[in-house]
């Protein structure tokens, strides 16, 4: 069994915390980094739990430590901000010290390279399941940070890439199918999503966005919290949804795409809102992410799904929730 410090130096070994900006990193009490003078800090914490956000009999080691960092660095993709640190702080049993510490690290380490991250510190500590707690910091130009709140009647509202691929995913993973190569594609989804921080960062800086949040909850769920936020309501157009194509082997099992979109959760993309008059000059691919509109912000609260014809229906959040019965992944 590896003590305390035998594993920080395996943590150190993966992540060297040396950059410019970076003048004590991992080894000391804690980190001292040089702030860049005419930027904001956009900080954000994450918890990735095992038999709660993923499966240790499921998920493998490197995809854990992946999505871990994944999943906080996407809250910086939702506000604009371009990534520079993290910290981890790692519980786990004794049996995950070894081999299943070096994958989960490995993991981890590539998102760090990926998402441009130095991790400058951090914990470990024993612990009877797997926890992974991560601090992501990044910087953004003062006052171009996109919140939630700043949606208003009129606004359209638009959103990045395909939803309920990532659930799909996940549900292939668990009931064991494959599904050819779509289905691969969508266990990839489900195991290493991709922030859109390129796109976060364009809105930010062309001004774009009036409020902004990741899937990470699922399109019903998380574009309730903007509305709750902004004081406004929301029309969204199931037509223009851009739903997941289910294959017709998985369509026999009773999976219904425009469900998947609207409450899958963890597809890691961005649902923004932008002036009606903005929108008209957005382009509809940006940073090599296709954008839709789906919908528009209204006076009225509450959001309702506009059917093929024409009929408002209630649209509830019904996506991920830790404190409602759920599915780990």
């Amino acid at each position: 069994m590896a003590s305390e410090d035998q594993l920080i130096e395996r943590v150190r070994r993966k992540f060297p915390s040396t950059a410019a900006s970076v003048r004590t990193g991992i080894g000391d009490d804690a980190a001292v980094v040089r702030a860049a003078r005419r930027a904001e800090w956009v900080v954000t914490t994450d918890a990735f739990i095992e038999n709660v956000h993923f499966l240790r009999r499921v998920h493998p080691p490197k995809v854990v430590g992946y999505k871990a960092l994944a999943r906080a660095t996407s809250d910086l993709a939702a506000m604009g901000a371009r990534p520079l640190y993290f910290l981890l702080t790692l519980a786990l049993p004794t049996s995950c010290t070894t081999k299943w510490l070096d994958d989960f690290l490995g993991g981890m380490a590539l998102a760090a390279r990926r998402f441009g991250l130095i991790l400058v510190g951090g914990d470990t500590t024993k612990y009877s399941a797997v926890v992974a707690n991560l601090t992501v910091i990044g910087e953004i130009d003062p006052g171009r940070a996109i919140l939630r709140s700043g949606a208003r009647p009129g606004d359209l509202i638009c959103v990045s890439g395909k939803l309920g691929e990532a659930e799909l995913g996940l549900r292939l993973v668990r009931k064991g199918l494959r599904a050819g190569k779509q289905g691969k594609t969508f266990i990839k989804k489900h195991f290493y999503p991709e922030p859109r921080l390129a796109l976060g960062q364009w809105l930010a800086t062309h001004r774009s966005a009036t409020a902004m949040i990741d899937t990470s909850d699922g399109l019903s769920t998380d574009l309730g919290h903007i509305c709750e936020a902004s004081g406004v309501g929301a029309r969204v157009w199931a037509e223009k949804i851009p739903v997941v194509r289910v294959p017709p082997v998985l369509k026999r099992i009773g999976l219904d795409p425009m469900r998947l979109a609207l409450h899958g959760g963890e597809d890691y993309e961005l649902v923004f809102t932008v002036p009606k008059k903005r929108a008209r000059s957005l382009p509809r691919i940006i940073a090599g992410v296709p954008v839709t509109i789906i919908g528009e912000i209204t006076r009225e609260k509450g959001i309702s799904l506009v059917d093929s014809h024409g009929r408002d229906l209630p649209l509830r959040p019904a996506g991920w929730d830790p404190f409602r019965k759920g599915k780990s992944g």
